[in-house]
């Protein structure tokens, strides 16, 4: 399909702040984060919708083929279909499961692996594509799942060394276990004293020190990011929604054209995000429904029109929902402010500086697309409980807290559209979480332990990749104070 721009046939990206615009896709992807601290977002949509639907019947990869190449279109076609054909082919793929869109069948078990394992896979050849020789380190702060994604993406990439800070204290035993034990001659992880909002602040204030990437740069070093902020690890993420519309109308559970809620359980806001932009790409989308657990941030947002991150984190059994800072939304306002980079830097700044901003009145009407609220702790225990005594189907606590807002919705709007709900990760990933919620006694059990528990009860085979995770040896414990992670990167990378 060609697509009419601007640009003919090449997309092209600029900042959210201002600063940039008409950069290749190439460029963006190895940069990661824009020159003005902005996040690139492409100059159009490409109207894919009305092509596709004559092809319902497409592959993940096909169809992954499809979107991707609108974007990334200073890459070869044949070279991008090998980067998608080495990212999924027997290492991953998307169920739809009551309306819930399963996205945790990876190497990792969270959705993440979806852009994790693709954004290697592109790098490397957006790398060659700019003919660069400087070996590229990748920073990534996690919350628990990103981590874990990168690091088994990127590892023994030729080209490529990673970096992952993790707050040593937020993430899940699995979780942590799953990264302190990561295998590769070009990775290493830190644990850090601080949240995981202080990890995300401190990679992006390395991006913005210009003097520290210069002093590498002449060591041989670049560095870039896998965190969404990568647009090369948003834009596979559209993919999904696309995929999952067409299986709701291959089930018959819609017609053609047909409009349809989305559901997600909201962090960085990057998910979400996708879904928005598979709805400027013509996806038949009605509302954006946007769960957030006990760090409601999002919640007040949609509300008031209001972000202020002044208040306390709060560690729930949700770990990779525990943010403060949604890095997305920055995109999404974007969007909605006219494409204004003047107004969103004002707003950044405002947020780097008081912790607070309010947006303005057009901004507010534009987010009406969007609905937003939150689920306690209890109310995710209840539903894991509610969902798997009565449906048989077990769903972890991120998928739960995106369950209990759904219904919440409903409850509001009395609406009836059919809906896709996010399942962002494997119960197993959270197994005493889920125990406690099934009333299974793992009092004094080890969360390895406690993963046996979980298929006695439930008979659900565990993962593969989180078997025996308690059995492999530990490869790196180190701890940094998170005022101290360049010092962390130079003593890695000297």
């Amino acid at each position: 399909m060609h697509i009419i721009n601007t640009w003919g046939d090449k997309m092209k990206f600029q900042s959210t702040r201002g600063l940039e615009s008409g950069v290749a896709s190439a460029e963006a992807i190895v940069r990661g984060i824009a020159k003005d601290g902005g996040l690139y977002v492409p100059e159009s949509f490409p109207n894919l919708y009305d092509s596709l639907k004559k092809e319902k019947t497409l592959s993940y990869e096909e169809l992954a083929f499809k979107i991707i190449k609108e974007y990334f279109t200073d890459i070869k076609e044949e070279e991008l279909m090998d980067a998608i054909n080495e990212a999924y082919n027997d290492r991953f793929n998307v169920e739809v499961n009551k309306n819930f869109l399963e996205l945790y069948h990876g190497p990792t078990c969270a959705f993440k692996d979806a852009a994790l394992l693709f954004l290697p896979q592109v790098m490397r050849r957006a790398r060659k594509a700019l003919g660069l020789k400087e070996e590229v380190v990748i920073l990534t702060a996690t919350s628990g799942d990103t981590g874990k994604a990168a690091l088994e993406g990127f590892k023994d990439v030729e080209g490529f060394k990673v970096i992952v800070y993790y707050p040593k204290k937020g993430v899940s035993a699995i979780q942590e276990r799953q990264m302190s034990t990561q295998e590769g001659k070009n990775v290493k992880v830190y644990g850090i004293t601080g949240n995981f909002d202080n990890a995300q602040n401190g990679v992006k204030e390395i991006f913005g020190d210009e003097k520290f990437k210069e002093e590498l740069k002449k060591e041989g070093y670049l560095l870039s990011s896998a965190n969404s902020i990568n647009i090369g690890r948003l834009v596979p993420q559209i993919v999904y929604y696309f995929y999952g519309y067409f299986k709701l109308v291959k089930e018959g559970k819609i017609k053609e054209d047909e409009k349809i809620n989305v559901v997600v359980p909201t962090g960085n806001f990057g998910n979400i995000l996708a879904a928005y932009y598979a709805k400027r790409m013509g996806l038949p989308v009605e509302k954006f429904i946007c769960a957030s657990n006990d760090n409601k941030v999002l919640t007040d947002f949609f509300h008031t029109g209001v972000y202020d991150k002044r208040r306390e984190l709060i560690l729930t059994e949700s770990p990779s929902m525990d943010i403060l800072v949604s890095s997305n939304l920055e995109r999404l306002l974007f969007e909605g402010s006219g494409k204004d980079g003047e107004e969103i830097k004002k707003l950044m700044d405002s947020l780097i500086k008081e912790g607070i901003y309010e947006v303005s009145d057009k901004l507010k009407e534009f987010l009406k697309d969007f609905y937003g609220n939150f689920a306690t702790q209890e109310e995710v225990s209840k539903a894991i409980s509610d969902m798997y005594n009565k449906e048989g189907y077990l769903i972890d606590t991120h998928t739960a807290v995106a369950q209990v807002v759904y219904e919440k919705y409903v409850k509001e709007t009395g609406a009836n559209k059919q809906v896709l709900i996010a399942s962002t990760a494997s119960p197993y990933k959270f197994p005493r979480s889920i125990c406690n919620a099934l009333e299974i006694d793992v009092e004094g059990i080890d969360d390895f332990k406690v993963l046996n528990k979980l298929f006695e009860k439930t008979k659900i085979e565990i993962p593969t990749n989180l078997r025996d995770l308690d059995k492999k040896q530990i490869l790196h414990e180190e701890v940094w104070d998170k005022d101290e992670m360049k010092e962390a990167i130079l003593s890695y990378l000297k």
